[in-house]
């Protein structure tokens, strides 16, 4: 964190407007990998998209939907696209965010067995709590993140244990597609990942970002 810090509250003037477009890396976590007794890759990224409808602001609540038996959290570092970008080269990744936030890749984990892809199980509408705020002026490349429900720890790693690194990521999805400001691109999740009932409270924090704090409720 440095002099530049500045937070931008969802919704205020001046936030970037809503993403055309949630991209979300799988596996970047080696320990999240492990733990569904699975490998990360090592060469390119796994990208999957996220509905845009699914996005929802701190203190809004999860809902549980009735067509899953089972709903996990995953906390996640999201970066904030601020600019038009295609192609966009490494080295000025910070360059191409309006900033970073918290996020939750919440998962219908049985639906995503079922469906060995992640379109529906990933897009639930609530399935994506972003916030509190957007901070500018971080480089989040080594920050502690960590995930409570109901206040108990239930993932705690660094980012710098990505196995593709927030200034890859930027440039990597460029490459594939443009992004356009408000775009979101979601980290990766650590280990630890778990099931959410309804009236817990699942919080996300980030080191230097802030805390991601939402209800669980059914729908």
């Amino acid at each position: 964190m440095n002099d530049a810090r500045r937070e931008i509250e969802f919704g205020s003037d001046g936030a970037p407007p809503a993403p055309s477009k949630i991209v979300a890396v799988g596996k970047n976590y080696r320990e999240h990998a492990a733990e569904f007794g699975g490998v990360a890759p090592e060469d390119e990224p796994m990208l999957f998209l996220k509905a845009p409808s699914a996005l929802i602001r701190a203190g809004e609540p999860i809902l549980l939907p009735p067509e899953s038996q089972r709903v996990d959290y995953e906390g996640e570092l999201a970066l904030v696209i601020g600019r038009r970008i295609k192609a966009w080269p490494q080295e000025r990744w910070l360059e191409a965010l309006a900033g970073v936030c918290c996020a939750n890749d919440v998962t219908a984990r049985d639906l995503q067995k079922k469906d060995k892809q992640f379109a529906r199980s990933k897009s639930f509408d609530t399935f994506c709590p972003v916030g509190p705020a957007i901070v500018s002026g971080v480089d989040p490349s080594d920050a502690a993140i960590e995930t409570r429900v109901n206040g108990a720890v239930r993932q705690s790693s660094r980012t710098s244990a990505m196995v593709f690194s927030p200034a890859f990521l930027v440039a990597y999805v460029s490459r594939m597609m443009t992004l356009l400001p408000g775009d979101l691109i979601l980290t990766g999740t650590p280990a630890g990942v778990g099931p959410l009932n309804r009236g817990d409270v699942v919080e996300v924090e980030i080191e230097g970002v802030g805390i991601l704090r939402n209800p669980v409720s059914s729908s």
